[in-house]
């Protein structure tokens, strides 16, 4: 992949998650830069929901393993039962997303994984 000069990359997530953390610490050691797109502060939009879930389905957007989805009511949880339910669902509670989203030259990655991020990077 072309250096980190020539892509551009958001990272999205909220600042205190471990995993959000992991990965910011990994761009920083590798010398990849990222904006930094914080859910709490600047929030998050229907229309780049849909352009992840249109690469990576909703389903695994949803962070179904975290604590925001664990607190929900079960009839909250049902009621999550497709896309649009789901969208619904990460606009009123954006730490149910999966963190973090990075964005490379429009492509969205979930979660993070060293192994992954060494493949995206060709190290």
């Amino acid at each position: 992949m072309a250096s980190s000069a020539t892509i551009n990359m958001i990272l999205y997530g909220i600042p205190n998650c471990t995993t959000v953390k992991k990965a910011r610490a990994w761009l920083a050691e590798h010398a990849r830069d990222a904006d930094f797109h914080d859910f709490k502060k600047r929030g998050v939009d229907a229309g780049w929901l849909r352009d992840v879930i249109r690469q990576t389905g909703w389903q695994a957007l949803v962070n179904t393993r975290g604590t925001t989805w664990r607190n929900l009511p079960d009839a909250e949880k049902a009621a999550v039962v497709d896309e649009a339910s789901a969208i619904a669902l990460m606009l009123a509670q954006p730490s149910v997303i999966k963190r973090p989203v990075l964005e490379c030259d429009g492509t969205y990655h979930l979660g993070f994984a060293e192994e992954h991020y060494r493949a995206l990077f060709g190290e």
